[in-house]
């Protein structure tokens, strides 16, 4: 008996097969077996990137941690280039990292080092409407000379358009006609050296005659001082002194005022009785003058006048 078989399912069954060892050696060649699993950022510079290509390698404090992935310019900004990081995954990126361009030895080949991400620093995220985390960028080497060099640059135009403005015709005809008066000026004081030299002795004569003035002043101003000494003492001994007499006048008023409280009274009825005595001493004058004998035979009877009689 014969067995029959169908070309058309062996012809299917052949190229499905072959299709599949196709795809799964393209599979295996292309590494994707073996991939590492990445993470990407982006980082945007402001700076020209040349010299970076494709896959150069990222590094992080010198380690190698994955590739530059992308590279391309900001259509919202063509001065800034954007670039895409393809980083191990796990690599320590934090929000204070930074990524700066740099140049491996004397070959010139770039690559990007990342740098800082302290432990206190958050893990970076991204935020809207960035679909990576940015890192942030600062200027590389390059960048940095280039800029010292251009502000050094600018600062000696400066100068030699200041040194052209100094040295102009009329500052150097200026400058000419100082040096000839400077010239003359010479001229003269070599022409009047005697006479120089004798102001300059006469000039030491006379320093001189003021030192010994001054050290003759010296000990009498010291004499004024003492002088001015004595006088402070005197005046204290007499403010001391005014002090003790305003007392003792005090004193003196107490006494005053309770002499006349006490003394008076007494004196003036004492001037009354002097009064009243005087007045009859001067009655008593005035009887002895009229009858002297009034006063050896006593005073005498009165004669009885008209129409006074004895009494029965």
């Amino acid at each position: 008996m014969e067995t029959k078989f169908s070309y058309t399912a062996i012809g299917a069954f052949v190229l499905v097969l072959g299709a599949a060892i196709i795809a799964s050696l393209l599979w295996l060649a292309s590494g994707a077996l073996f991939q590492k699993k990445v993470d990407l950022y982006l980082a945007i510079e402001d700076e020209s990137v040349a010299g970076l290509n494709l896959n150069a390698p990222v590094k992080y404090n010198g380690v190698d941690v994955g590739k530059v992935q992308e590279i391309e310019l900001d259509v919202d900004n063509p001065k800034r280039v954007k670039l895409m990081f393809a980083l191990d995954h796990g690599t320590p990126v934090k929000e204070d990292t930074e990524a700066v361009l740099k140049t491996q030895g004397l070959t010139g080949i770039a690559y990007v080092e990342l740098s800082g991400g302290s432990q206190a620093s958050p893990q970076l995220r991204a935020v809207a409407p960035n679909k990576y985390p940015v890192i942030r960028t600062k200027p590389s080497l390059a960048t940095r000379l280039e800029n010292v060099i251009t502000a050094v640059l600018t600062n000696l135009d400066h100068t030699a358009a200041s040194i052209n403005s100094v040295l102009s015709d009329e500052n150097r005809a200026a400058f000419k006609s100082l040096l000839a008066d400077m010239a003359t000026t010479a001229h003269v004081l070599a022409s009047r050296k005697d006479t120089i030299d004798a102001g300059i002795a006469s000039a030491a004569r006379t320093f001189d005659n003021t030192a010994r003035v001054s050290a003759q002043i010296g000990p009498a101003l010291d004499r004024v001082s003492r002088s001015a000494d004595s006088v402070g003492q005197m005046a204290d001994e007499a403010k001391r002194a005014s002090v003790t007499a305003g007392k003792t006048i005090t004193n003196v008023g107490t006494d005053v005022n309770r002499f006349t409280s006490e003394t008076a009274p007494e004196l003036e009825r004492l001037l009354g009785e002097m009064n009243v005595l005087a007045a009859s001493l001067r009655r008593l004058s005035e009887k002895i003058e009229a009858s002297p004998g009034g006063l050896l035979l006593g005073k005498q009877a009165v004669a009885p006048g008209p129409g006074e009689g004895k009494a029965k």
